[in-house]
């Protein structure tokens, strides 16, 4: 999968340092993949959820972050739209991000 961007990672863990060793593995785990469909996405990240408008919600370091991103299987692009605690994604409209 294509990852836009990786610098709202870079970004997030200069704030989060706890959260960069987590969000590295997510990253490299979705770059290497090859995602044809919801259930090829879930035998990467079993908790990922689907919360509408082609965003899905990707738990963090045990839920304590959450990722949101757009996910286009057909085109194998991946654009993180939210990097937050679980806190500040209780105050976003995730379909909407």
């Amino acid at each position: 999968m294509r990852i836009v961007t990786f610098a709202r990672i870079l970004d997030f863990t200069k704030k989060h340092p706890n959260a960069e060793t987590a969000l590295r593995d997510w990253y490299f785990k979705t770059k290497k993949s090859e995602w044809e469909n919801v259930t090829d996405m879930k035998n990467t990240f079993n908790s990922a959820d689907y919360v509408g408008n082609s965003r899905f919600v990707f738990n963090i370091k045990g839920n304590t972050y959450r990722l949101v991103a757009i996910v286009i299987f057909a085109s194998k692009k991946v654009y993180i739209r939210f990097i937050g605690t679980h806190t500040s994604y209780d105050g976003i409209d995730s379909k909407n991000i």
